[in-house]
Parts: C-alpha cells; sequence; structure tokens
C-alpha cells in the first residue's frame, strides 16, 4: 500500500470522518491546519483519483469525494512507514501510541494493533 503525503492524509481524515464531502467542504475542513488555497486542494484531489485513494461522483449536480484508502490500513501503512524510514526501528511499533487518538475507537486500534504486528515483510519494499 502506498503511504500517502501528509496533505493527502490530512483530505482522507476529513472524509473518514464524514463522507461524501464536496472540494469545498473538504477545504473548509483542513483549510486551518494546512493553510493553503482552495485551488491545491482541488489539485491533491486529483493526485489522489489518480492514486486510487479517492472516488468523484456527482450527485445532486455537486461533485462529491469518498475515501476508497480504508483508514485502518492507511494508518498501518503511515505509522509502518514512520517507524521504519523515520525511527529506523524494526519491530512494530507498540499500539498504546495511538491510544487517545480522536481517529480511532477500540475495535480500529485492535484492529491496527494486529496489522502492525502482522506487518509482511514484503511490504518493507513498498514506500
Amino acid at each position: 500500500m502506498a503511504v500517502p503525503s501528509i496533505s493527502e492524509l490530512s483530505l482522507l481524515k476529513a472524509l473518514w470522518r464524514q463522507q461524501p464531502l464536496s472540494a469545498r467542504e473538504i477545504h473548509d475542513a483542513v483549510e486551518a491546519g494546512l493553510g493553503w488555497s482552495y485551488s491545491s486542494t482541488r489539485k491533491t484531489l486529483e493526485r489522489m483519483l489518480d492514486k486510487g485513494m479517492v472516488r468523484q461522483e456527482l450527485r445532486h449536480g455537486v461533485q462529491v469525494y469518498e475515501a476508497l484508502s480504508d483508514k485502518v490500513d492507511t494508518l498501518a501503512a503511515f505509522a509502518h512507514d514512520f517507524g521504519k524510514r523515520v525511527m529506523e526501528i524494526d519491530t512494530p511499533l507498540p499500539v498504546n501510541m495511538f491510544t487517545g487518538s480522536k481517529l480511532v475507537d477500540d475495535d480500529e486500534l485492535a484492529r491496527l494493533e494486529q496489522l502492525l504486528n502482522d506487518w509482511p515483510v514484503d511490504k518493507d519494499a513498498a514506500p
């Protein structure tokens, strides 16, 4: 699984909280954190469409977006990449570092722990 960029992750998080959303709604949700223009949000959404992270659909005359990237799978890939590339840790990250997250519930936390513990060796090559 491809690890999203920080900006892509921000857009995915907005969609995981509530979807579908229009580009404007996504922009409004991430603008304060990213501090960028609406056109930057649109451009990032286009890249995410190309990568298969989101899908676009016309609803009631408005283009809306939904996340195709699974939240827990994406967070596991991101956490694994961080541990490996940034922290140079070869063992699974402790799941307790995610305790208290507003992004995952208890079931998702348990699934995240399982994914991190069972991370296959061949996924190490995928940045």
